[in-house]
């Protein structure tokens, strides 16, 4: 009714210019109107040119991070629940507030910093990575898929960009499994692992400190042992992305400057334990020796054995820990203890490397006259494979911003591995020097960090918008 009180060139001007906008590229009024009265624009950005990232400050947060070490520079060692830990994690969430994240912790603390969207309801879109390091290990694994999702909503923020999905990070606990022997401990929960909630009831590190203490000792776990507070249901995000160093060679080696991620492989740990008789070195002769540690010397080469016979590169195997008991030189070992890594991007031909090397166990102990007391599958777990449009929204992303990219497999496990079983899941990677990792000599530059920051703020955006 209110038209009539206009004057008719007024009327039609003002339909006329409400025609055009309907009709540019065909906007959507409502997005249209949202924009001029917030102030942000609703879109993905015009130009990427508008992505700025803080190089310097984010070089420096890299570095001031490393120093809440255990170990001195340039080495980090920062285990789970430690003061060093605790130091680190108030750091992170200081940042996160600077950055205007609304910042809450849950039992076990997975930390969590949301940027919430236009659209609040929507399911949000997830990234992060961890910052436990094991010992003597450097500065970049992992640090830089929480640092750098951070600068990356910053990015997004300088840019004026406003998401319609919130934009959420999260710092992973635990992705190491030094404390405690559990990988991605903080990601396996949200992911719903009853069996390892059940677990951590019991579990006490090398200095007999349960679990539960520990966490306590840091502030978390205070009011429960239930840990299934934790648990997410299953499309609580609608997706989540961790940009992370390669720890691999291969985008160095052939100049590249992102990998997309488009499989994780999928591990395995298995602990054994031999027992034989011992002995004095020089009284017992050999035919008459059960030595446990030569039992665990040939288990360990079958290890290598079994992986090779798989006729694939993608197979491999690790026999990380090996300890014998008493440890004398001038005693035979009548303990010996081993923990083996195993992986593969397929996993039935993983699970043949594993019952190849229990049958092997079987018969050395046999052969050797010694007890296999022990042949634990610690973990198990499937690969995961990254969701087919966030791929492609890395993909896209990558090309806007001209850099040059490949399609990889991730042969390390991440917290995506786990994020997977709750949301699509992708992975960046940037290159690292000569591929280093868990060695003080890990190494990434500012400006390989920064490449990947804008490929995952320009991800975001898709992803956040979608």
């Amino acid at each position: 009714m209110f038209l009539k009180f206009f004057p008719t060139p007024l009327l039609f001007l003002l339909l006329c210019s409400l025609s055009a906008i309907l009709a540019d590229n065909d906007a959507d009024p409502t997005r249209s109107t949202m924009e001029q009265f917030s102030g942000y624009p609703t879109q993905e950005p015009d130009s990427v040119s508008s992505f700025s990232v803080d190089s310097q400050g984010l070089q420096k947060q890299i570095d001031e991070l490393s120093s809440f070490s255990d170990t001195p520079s340039p080495s980090v060692t920062r285990i789970l629940y430690s003061k060093m830990d605790v130091s680190a994690r108030r750091y992170i969430k200081n940042l996160m507030g600077l950055s205007g994240l609304f910042v809450r912790e849950d039992a076990v603390g997975n930390i969590f910093g949301r940027w919430e969207g236009y659209e609040p309801e929507l399911t949000a879109v997830a990234t992060g990575s961890h910052i436990d390091a094991i010992p003597y290990s450097g500065k970049y694994d992992g640090v830089v898929g929480v640092l750098g999702a951070i600068e990356a909503i910053n990015v997004l923020r300088r840019s004026g960009f406003k998401p319609r999905r919130s934009l959420e990070v999260i710092l992973f606990t635990s992705e190491e499994p030094t404390r405690f022997g559990i990988s991605c401990l903080g990601s396996r929960l949200l992911a719903g692992n009853e069996a390892l909630m059940k677990s951590l009831e019991t579990v006490v590190d090398s200095q007999n400190i349960s679990f539960f203490d520990a966490a306590r000792a840091a502030g978390y776990a205070n009011d429960e042992e239930d840990l299934s507070g934790v648990f997410l249901k299953k499309g609580s995000y609608s997706a989540f992305v961790e940009l992370h160093i390669e720890q691999g060679p291969i985008l160095e080696e052939e100049g590249i400057s992102i990998g997309i991620v488009t499989a994780i492989a999928a591990p395995a740990s298995i602990k054994v334990d031999f027992e034989g008789n011992g002995g004095h070195a020089g009284a017992v002769l050999m035919p008459n020796r059960n030595d446990a540690g030569l039992a665990a010397a040939e288990l360990a080469l079958a290890v290598e054995k079994h992986v090779l016979e798989s006729g694939s590169i993608d197979t491999v195997g690790t026999v990380g820990i090996l300890e014998l008991h008493p440890g004398a030189i001038n005693s035979i070992p009548s303990k010996s203890h081993l923990e083996i890594d195993t992986r593969d991007i397929n996993e039935m031909r993983r699970n043949t490397v594993i019952e190849k090397t229990h049958q092997s166990a079987i018969t050395i102990a046999k052969n050797r006259g010694v007890r296999l007391s022990e042949f634990k599958i610690i973990n198990q777990d499937p690969p995961a494979l990254s969701d087919k449009s966030i791929i492609k929204s890395m993909q896209a992303a990558s090309q806007e911003l001209n850099l040059s990219h490949k399609l990889m497999i991730s042969r390390a496990y991440h917290d995506s591995l786990f994020m997977a079983r709750i949301s699509p899941m992708g992975m960046i990677f940037i290159p690292c020097y000569k591929g280093y990792s868990h060695k003080p000599e890990e190494y990434a530059s500012i400006e390989d960090i920064a490449n990947g920051v804008k490929v995952l703020a320009l991800t975001l955006t898709k992803l956040s918008l979608y």
